[in-house]
């Protein structure tokens, strides 16, 4: 259990942060960086959250919960990723859970004719901008995974993750009825 009686250390005003075994790291360092951006995953989907509905919210909390275990998981160096109850690590049933739902959330909607534009609905929108992150965390990772030993699954987790906001931000825009399509050369004078 997770106990913060203080919210300020002075641990960090040297420019370092902690792992979890207690050592400590710059906080620009590639593991934080892509902690960070697990961080601000975690929040853009936060917002997207405040623009669904219920069933959607659900699933986006439960990918919450699993984005502290992954920020858990890339602050545990180690090279040996099999979890216990001391050690967080993205497990392979995570990554099966969220392609179950994308393959529930894609079987309604129609094939792509064209690739579409991030926006239509508000909901839709706003996980459309969590996608460009979870993108950009799974970047950070990759990065990170060459400098130091990173679980592969957590790499595989974002990865899946990205493309299930995808699909979600489709299906929030009526199953793709109301997708934006990019018309290639639109705007381009000749």
């Amino acid at each position: 259990m997770v106990r913060l009686n203080r919210i300020y250390t002075r641990t960090g005003d040297d420019g370092t942060t902690g792992l979890v075994d207690g050592s400590r790291v710059a906080k620009d360092d590639a593991r934080m960086v892509a902690i960070g951006e697990v961080d601000e995953l975690n929040s853009a989907i936060g917002l997207a959250i405040r623009a669904c509905g219920d069933a959607e919210a659900a699933l986006l909390r439960t990918i919450q919960n699993d984005l502290f275990d992954l920020g858990a998981d890339l602050a545990t160096p180690d090279e040996d990723f099999t979890p216990s109850e001391m050690v967080l690590r993205i497990v392979p049933a995570q990554v099966e859970r969220i392609e179950q739902a994308i393959d529930r959330l894609n079987d309604p909607i129609p094939p792509l004719r064209s690739f579409i534009l991030p926006g239509g609905s508000e909901a839709a929108a706003r996980v459309h901008l969590a996608r460009a992150i979870a993108r950009r965390a799974e970047r950070a990772a990759i990065t990170a995974g060459r400098a130091v030993p990173i679980n592969p699954v957590a790499i595989t987790y974002l990865n899946r993750l990205s493309d299930l906001l995808f699909v979600l931000a489709r299906a929030l825009n009526a199953n793709g009825a109301d997708d934006i399509l990019w018309v290639p050369g639109a705007q381009r004078e000749l």
